[in-house]
């Protein structure tokens, strides 16, 4: 790796990376298990959903390993593990992680979970979004409408996904309708909310986000799945014993239930899917 420091990683402010570098021991306990650092460059909506903060002391505990999150688009994520500045990833961006692994990125990815994307915006559904066919359709009325549409703009999972929808819909978006704000999740929703703006969200995320006044104006067709899968990192010097446990941990059938109940007694219904062959 490139011999910079990991120890410490910092906050991801304003959808700028900050990550320090230097990984953690892979030396064994007593026990025989690996332990040490080990950094989860995972998206943002893994994080502002809630769900990370359900399950990761869960594995503090079991494991001899301590997890520190680096929370950012997938895209920022997978940056990192080819750095070697990431030792696990949990993202959403199917196409860009195949080619990671191709690359030679990454010894495994699994399957972990689903949920779907949601199109927000204002209550009163300005561009009529809720009688579209697919999420394209509901797109372009909002390009021909000029309607305000809020977008991460940051190379993460959802940007990558809402991207695809505008090239299936033969548009590409500019204008002062279309507003980049480079920022998470949880943050673009807010800022799309303040604008009285559409986005494109996780739905786990939008249910999450407390304050907001915008609803959900489509969602339920087939192009807005959002597939999450574990990668274990293949660079020099990453902790691997760790982040092979991770992805073992991540995909055994208790942890999975509990990704399957996560949200349903605060949300009254289920907000990921668990995928783990298990």
């Amino acid at each position: 790796m490139s011999g910079v420091m990991r120890a410490a990683v910092g906050a991801v402010v304003a959808g700028s990376l900050l990550a320090t570098a230097g990984c953690g021991s892979d030396e064994p306990e007593a026990s025989g298990g690996p332990s040490g650092n080990m950094i989860l460059a995972t998206t943002t909506s893994t994080q502002d959903s809630g769900l990370l903060d359900e399950i990761l002391p869960l594995f503090d505990e079991k494991s001899g390993c301590t997890v520190k999150t680096v929370a950012v688009g997938s895209g920022q994520a997978m940056a990192m593990g080819e750095k070697g500045d990431a030792d696990v990833l949990l993202v959403h961006s199917p196409e860009d992680e195949e080619r990671f692994i191709a690359d030679g990125n990454g010894s495994s990815r699994e399957a972990v979970m689903h949920n779907d994307f949601v199109l927000a915006g204002p209550p009163d559904d300005p561009a009529g979004v809720g009688d579209a066919g697919s999420a394209a359709e509901a797109l372009t009325q909002i390009a021909d409408q000029k309607a305000s549409f809020a977008s991460r703009g940051d190379d993460s999972g959802t940007h990558t996904k809402e991207l695809s929808i505008w090239e299936e819909a033969g548009i590409e978006p500019k204008g002062a309708w279309y507003l980049e704000t480079g920022q998470g999740m949880g943050d673009t929703l807010t800022i799309a909310d303040q604008k009285q703006a559409y986005t494109l969200a996780d739905r786990g995320t939008f249910l999450a986000t407390k304050g907001l006044e915008s609803d959900i104006a489509f969602e339920g067709s087939d192009d807005l799945l959002n597939n999450y899968h574990v990668i274990v990192v293949d660079h020099e010097g990453t902790n691997s014993g760790c982040a092979e446990e991770f992805s073992s941990w991540i995909l055994d059938k208790p942890v999975q239930e509990r990704i399957a109940e996560f949200g349903v007694e605060e949300y009254g219904e289920q907000l990921f899917t668990p995928d783990a062959r298990n």
